[in-house]
């Protein structure tokens, strides 16, 4: 090891100690630090990381988010001007953020404006920008600069993680000499890998990062409201065959012409005046398309339940994922893991399970009643139950409107073969003529014991008459609500 690599590993040492002693202990102490959402930065190998811009702070508590390695690897786009003040504040800076000095109205056309940004890049370090471009008003995210989007097309691998900062604006606001000893709360918003025009990459990370802002506002205010979070969520069931996937996607947008709506089907879609934007593929979500792939393979009934049962579970993770990150003010499920999970029970019974205990599942599902385990006889009666409940899983979603799209079993099959696809173990008319007859059982329970907004459609009619019939079941629902308030 030559002396100029032994100083590297050196200063590499130093700096880690000093962020790691000295200044993130300084900071929770100080500026009470709380963070959500770290694991969308820390399972990165690179990424360009996106932050609104409101004060000299924000710079030291991104870095409190990072990783040992990722902190030798990361550089933030620093204004020189402000830190250049004083001699020992810039060497400081440089030497322990290795920033990329900006000076303003120096700028030529001249050059490439990013021609360091990208020898970091090309490099495998990290960015953290600003793409406001200057601190704005406290609490107002400014229009993005288009840089960030002409760098996201020419490096179309590297993940761009949005951040939203609350606190630094009052904890060093522009015009203060000396830090005020407030909290500051940082979320980390999921990865986002985009393609397109560069006009239209900005436009999506300006949206992304305002989510993310409306997310941490809501959970803010649900916190001093002492309010139950939750999005209004609607659901849309149906036996294979019944069109269910496509008028759940209609309800979603007809729903998003006046509010934020997201909807959780094979894919996951944001809508926001009736206009599409597709969410970054969430964790969860890839492992459930996979799961849900080994699903549709499955050869018997007993290969299926395992596979379909993790697909169901994943599905009503995402749904508090989704509100989480994304904060909509409607989700649209196409179809509801809790009622998919309690019809499917017919299908491996040999008798139907009544209203009565149909209700106490949901209730002991969704975390309203705890049974007494072990002694409750429905353990007895649902090996399941037991898995569920000692998994700590009774956080099932149930939907406040649900509706029911009614098809014949043999129509259900005939649209199935016309669609020119292979059929699952269980489209066959005799399994879905007591699959029909069980989502029919749930619904009523919903109904009349659990106080649940259900509508009943007739699948059997033209789709376009199917969806202007749920568009306006939901509609009516969202009026009902209205007037309870």
């Amino acid at each position: 090891m030559n002396a100029e690599e032994s100083q590297g590993r050196m200063h590499t040492l130093v700096r880690r100690f000093i962020h790691l002693i000295v200044l993130r202990p300084l900071m929770r102490l100080i500026f009470g630090v709380y963070t959500h959402g770290r694991e969308h930065l820390s399972e990165q190998q690179q990424f360009i990381l996106i932050a609104n811009h409101n004060s000299h702070l924000d710079i030291i508590l991104l870095f409190n988010l990072l990783t040992l390695d990722q902190l030798d690897r990361t550089h933030a786009v620093a204004e020189k001007v402000y830190f250049s003040r004083y001699k020992w504040l810039f060497r400081a800076v440089e030497f322990l953020y290795q920033p990329i000095w900006i000076e303003r109205g120096t700028a030529t056309r001249e050059g490439d404006p990013f021609e360091e940004y990208k020898q970091l890049l090309d490099a495998g370090h990290n960015l953290i920008v600003f793409p406001e471009g200057t601190r704005g008003k406290p609490g107002v995210l400014l229009k993005f600069r288009s840089g960030i989007g002409r760098l996201a097309v020419q490096y179309p691998a590297v993940p761009i993680v949005p951040v939203f900062l609350m606190g630094p604006d009052r904890a060093l606001p522009k015009s203060a000499a000396l830090p005020m000893p407030l909290s500051n709360f940082i979320a980390v918003g999921p990865p986002q890998k985009l393609d397109g025009e560069h006009r239209d990459i900005t436009r999506h990370l300006e949206a992304a990062l305002r989510d993310l802002a409306r997310a941490v506002s809501r959970m803010h205010q649900r916190e001093r409201t002492a309010q139950p979070p939750g999005a209004n969520t609607v659901a849309v069931l149906g036996i294979d065959g019944s069109g269910k996937s496509t008028v759940s996607r209609s309800v979603a947008e007809s729903l998003s012409e006046s509010q934020s709506v997201c909807l959780i089907s094979d894919t996951l879609e944001f809508f926001n005046n009736s206009l599409v934007r597709p969410l970054q593929p969430l964790g969860t979500n890839v492992f459930r398309e996979a799961i849900n792939r080994a699903a549709k393979n499955a050869k018997s009934l007993k290969l299926y339940k395992i596979p379909k049962l993790t697909e169901l579970l994943l599905r009503n993770q995402l749904y508090y994922e989704i509100r989480r990150w994304y904060a909509p003010d409607k989700i649209v499920m196409d179809g509801s893991p809790l009622l998919n999970l309690l019809a499917w029970v017919v299908l491996y019974r040999d008798e139907p399970v009544d209203q009565a205990t149909t209700a106490r599942l949901i209730e002991i599902l969704t975390g309203q009643r705890s049974p007494a385990y072990p002694h409750d006889r429905l353990f007895d009666q649902f090996p399941e139950l037991k898995a569920f409940w000692l998994l700590k899983l009774n956080k099932q979603v149930l939907p406040e409107a649900v509706v029911l799209i009614d098809v014949d079993p043999q129509t259900a099959c005939d649209r199935i073969t016309s669609r020119g696809e292979a059929r699952q173990v269980h489209e066959t008319v005799e399994k879905l003529v007591r699959l029909r007859a069980s989502y029919m059982n749930v619904m009523d329970t919903l109904s009349t014991r659990l106080n649940v907004a259900t509508h009943v459609i007739d699948g059997n009619a033209p789709l376009d008459e199917v969806v202007e019939q749920a568009r306006a079941a939901v509609g009516s629902a969202d009026q009902g609500e209205e007037a309870d308030e």
